[in-house]
């Protein structure tokens, strides 16, 4: 399957309340990922300042958050605009970034990649891995699909400049 990953060592998986869990962590991840509903009722504050401050505060240094940046730029590119302001306030290297998923709305998702290290380059993986071992360890994921996530139409591109 897909989610392999989640076998690894190296990753722990915690549902439940992130700003319960975020709010005692200081400077432990290097990565943390937010896969949270839309943006209404209470999930609304996973979409605000204070929560992206309470993920950065709980980065090592150089660390990245991703979290979800709204369905998709079709239809939501005011929100997604207003995220990655948010977002820029917080962190010195954000991106947006989607991907294709049939069940989506438009058949997409967005995600904010946020970073700690402002000369960290978002659009180019950070692991190179050899044709061989990328074939072997992913069924979805390879270098040109991450560079392509990141390139926007137009439109979305000068919305979120």
């Amino acid at each position: 399957g897909m989610a392999v990953g989640y076998q690894h060592p190296n990753v722990t998986t915690h549902v439940g309340d992130g700003f319960k869990f975020l709010d005692d962590k200081k400077g432990e991840f290097d990565v943390i990922i937010t896969d949270s509903s839309d943006p209404e009722g209470p999930a609304e504050a996973l979409f605000q300042k204070p929560y992206f401050e309470l993920l950065k505060g709980a980065l090592r240094e150089g660390g990245v958050i991703t979290t979800q940046g709204s369905e998709n730029q079709w239809l939501h590119l005011p929100l997604i605009t207003k995220l990655k302001q948010d977002c820029k306030q917080v962190f010195p290297n954000v991106e947006y970034a989607y991907t294709t998923i049939p069940t989506y709305p438009s058949g997409q998702i967005g995600f904010m990649v946020c970073c700690l290290d402002a000369n960290r380059n978002l659009k180019k993986p950070v692991r190179q891995w050899s044709e061989a071992e990328e074939d072997k360890l992913c069924k979805y994921y390879n270098k040109e699909i991450h560079e392509a996530a990141f390139v926007l139409p137009n439109f979305a591109k000068k919305a979120l400049k």
